[in-house]
């Protein structure tokens, strides 16, 4: 199995390092080319305006599209989060559109008001998860199809859709490798 992880903007490193801690080889997507052979996709975070219109540039953003609509297991965490919605409210910036979720971006605040919080994931054990939020987007709902995996003061941030998994923290900035392992084992 090999896992591309999107590599035009965002912490693209700390997710292939968190992928190797779980045994997995991964590439660098940059190219169209480079999704050939992938098993699954994550996306980082970063800033979902600049990655979305990346994808546009470098011809990625319909074939990723017609990856997952195909199958294609996907993980957004932060801005891949607000890439993976159908809706961003009070936006319209390019997105994949993939899961039946709708996004506030930087709604917990600004880069300032950045923090980390232990947080409660059940589908993960009974240990909380250290979540690292920063200029964090949050789930405003979901359709009928998407399980809620977490919340925080009473909002949404860590979700499932079939094969899309989506958290509004940013598990790869923890040596944690229990979020990356249960998108291997659940959306696989």
């Amino acid at each position: 199995m090999i896992v591309g992880v999107l590599a035009l903007q965002g912490a693209f490193r700390e997710h292939q390092r968190a992928l190797a801690g779980c045994g997995v080889d991964s590439v660098l997507i940059k190219k169209p080319e480079q999704l050939e052979g992938i098993s699954g996709l994550i996306i980082p975070g970063g800033e979902s305006t600049t990655i979305g219109k990346l994808l546009n540039e470098f011809s990625l953003l319909e074939p990723v599209k017609k990856m997952g609509e195909e199958g294609l297991p996907i993980f957004g965490t932060c801005a891949g989060l607000i890439l993976l919605a159908r809706n961003i409210a009070g936006s319209e910036q390019p997105r994949l559109g993939l899961m039946d979720i709708t996004v506030e971006r930087n709604a917990f605040g600004r880069q300032v008001d950045s923090f980390e919080v232990d947080t409660d994931i059940p589908a993960l054990g009974p240990e909380p998860f250290r979540a690292v939020f920063i200029r964090a987007p949050y789930i405003l709902g979901v359709g009928s199809g998407v399980e809620v995996l977490a919340s925080f003061d009473g909002k949404i941030v860590f979700a499932r859709q079939g094969r899309f998994l989506a958290a509004s923290f940013h598990p790869e900035l923890t040596g944690d490798l229990r979020v990356h392992r249960y998108f291997l084992d659940k959306c696989f």
